[in-house]
C-alpha cells in the first residue's frame, strides 16, 4: 500500500493474515478504552453534557480510516448496547439500550458517521493536509450535531433541543474540529521526517 493513501495506523498493521486482523481487533478495543475515557471527561451542563468524545473519535477516524474506525466504533456502541459503563453517564443515568435511547442517542449514532467521514477522508489522504482535514471533520460534526439535535428534539422540542443540545457545544467542538486537524497532519509530518 502506498503512504499517501493509507491511514496512520497502516503504517503499524502487519501486510495480511491473522496477525493483521489481531493487531486491528488490538486496536478497536484500545480506542473503545480511548472514547471511554473521553466520554467520563465531562462539563455538566444539563440534558446533553459537553465531554472530548469528539475528540477522541476524530483522532480515532482519522488514524484508523473508514473501515477501522467505524469497527471501533461499532464495538464501542456494542459495549454500551450489552450495558458495560462506557457512555458518558453510565452508570448514574442508565445503562444499555436504554441509556442509547435517551437524551444522547442522536450523538451516539452521529459518532459513527462522523468515524465513517473522518475515515473516507483519511483513506483518501486528506489527514495529511489541515485544511482539507479540518473541512472533512467540520462536516462530520455538523451531521453528528444534526443528528443529535433532531433525536434530542423528539424528546424535548427543538426550542430546547437547539439551546441545550447545540449552541452550548458549538465553540467548544469547533476546537476540537481546529485540535483534531491540525495534531494529525502534525504526526505526518513528523514521520516523513523521520
Amino acid at each position: 500500500m502506498a503512504i499517501a493513501t493509507t491511514p496512520l495506523v497502516s503504517l503499524a498493521l502487519p501486510e495480511k493474515g491473522a496477525a493483521r486482523l489481531a493487531t486491528q481487533l488490538l486496536l478497536a478495543i484500545v480506542g473503545t478504552l480511548l472514547l471511554t475515557l473521553s466520554a467520563k471527561t465531562r462539563v455538566l451542563l444539563g440534558p446533553v453534557d459537553i465531554s472530548m468524545q469528539t475528540l477522541a473519535v476524530f483522532l480515532i477516524a482519522a488514524a484508523f480510516g473508514m473501515r477501522l474506525g467505524v469497527a471501533t466504533l461499532l464495538l464501542y456502541m456494542a459495549e454500551g448496547a450489552i450495558g458495560l459503563p462506557v457512555f458518558q453517564g453510565t452508570p448514574e443515568k442508565g445503562i444499555g439500550i436504554a441509556y442509547m435511547l435517551g437524551s444522547t442517542g442522536g450523538y451516539l449514532a452521529g459518532f459513527v458517521v462522523m468515524a465513517a467521514i473522518v475515515g473516507w477522508a483519511a483513506d483518501r489522504g486528506w489527514d495529511r493536509h489541515p485544511i482539507k482535514l479540518f473541512n472533512a471533520m467540520l462536516v462530520a460534526e455538523i451531521v453528528m450535531m444534526a443528528m443529535g439535535f433532531a433525536w434530542l428534539a423528539l424528546l424535548i422540542g427543538p426550542e430546547k433541543s437547539w439551546q441545550f443540545g447545540v449552541v452550548p457545544f458549538i465553540v467548544g467542538d469547533l476546537i476540537k474540529v481546529g485540535l483534531a486537524a491540525s495534531l494529525v497532519p502534525a504526526v505526518w509530518s513528523l514521520l516523513k521526517r523521520s
